[in-house]
């Protein structure tokens, strides 16, 4: 038996789901570079970082895997011939060899805690292009090539899940979650969406619902977007999803390309915006960037129960 499948029958019996917050920020702050994912070069980093938001009380950990495929290398290069000609041996296999180490850590933290509950390991994914421009989206039989490997790279690692966030299309999110779907693993998808709960595409919440219940997410989610912004999104997507939903929204500003902290939201602050989400009916809740593991102990002290 999974750890999530606890997680989830708790989920559908009407309990709070904390997922855990920032990773990339989280490196940031701890004084350490998050452009090389530092899975490879700085695993006890990693590895101690999930732990502490284990500790916190996290349900659901995530990889640090946002934006780790094989196309975020080839970016840098002509073309594929031309990465294998200039660039340094192994670039075809790294994007598999550090999605691999980023559920590895993810283990290893959760057997060196020992937590008095099951905690489960979701394999961060996002868009193939940067998240917040739908415009740079590849096309779908690209989509669909590159999502099914990488999915394909998590099950293998042995993720508990997916966690396809921060997305900006219903396509996108379609194609991703029928990769998940294929790999046999269950899926969360997290979307942005703006102050009007629309997607960036303009695509509404319903939109998102009428695509996806065919797939069966296990919960729709919005993420990465301001709490305000995130009360919006959750006002449209409850009003029509079926099934359970969630938020993680992210606090500070971004300063490209790293992320500027600012005091706007300590936990006690997010604990009072997350307590009115649970009473709308949220399922799921937790951090993005900007957070900390004192956030997310705030959290699970104040919504659990």
């Amino acid at each position: 038996m999974s750890p999530y499948d606890d997680i989830r029958a708790r989920m559908i019996s009407g309990e709070t789901i904390i997922l855990d917050g920032g990773i990339g920020t989280e490196i940031l702050r701890r004084d350490l570079t998050w452009s090389d994912h530092q899975v490879l070069d700085r695993p006890d980093a990693i590895r101690g970082l999930h732990e502490d938001y284990i500790r916190a009380g996290a349900d659901v950990i995530t990889t640090n895997s946002f934006q780790l495929a094989k196309r975020s290398f080839l970016g840098h290069f002509r073309d594929e011939a031309h990465m294998n000609y200039i660039g340094v041996p192994g670039l075809e296999e790294r994007a598999a060899e550090m999605l691999t180490a980023s559920v590895d850590l993810c283990k290893q933290a959760r057997d060196n805690v020992g937590a008095d509950r099951p905690v489960a390991i979701a394999g961060a994914v996002t868009t193939l292009e940067w998240c917040f421009r739908p415009d740079l989206a590849p096309t779908e039989d690209q989509m669909r090539e590159e999502y099914r490997e990488i999915m394909a790279t998590m099950a293998a690692a042995g993720a508990d899940l997916i966690l396809l966030e921060t997305v900006n299309s219903v396509t996108e999110a379609r194609v991703g979650l029928e990769a998940a779907v294929r790999a046999g693993l269950p899926c969360w998808v997290g979307f942005v969406c703006n102050e009007q709960g629309e997607l960036f595409t303009g695509e509404t919440m319903a939109d998102v619902e009428n695509a996806l219940a065919p797939l069966e997410p296990d919960v729709i989610l919005v993420n990465c977007i301001p709490p305000d912004d995130a009360t919006a999104g959750l006002r449209e997507l409850l009003a029509v999803r079926k099934g359970p939903c969630g938020v993680y929204p992210h606090i500070g500003r971004f300063d490209p390309p790293e992320w500027h902290f600012t005091a706007e939201y300590p936990p006690t602050t997010l604990l009072e915006e997350s307590q009115r989400w649970k009473e709308m009916g949220t399922r799921v809740i937790g951090g993005c960037c900007g957070t900390t593991p004192e956030h997310i102990a705030k959290l699970a002290e104040g919504l659990r129960g």
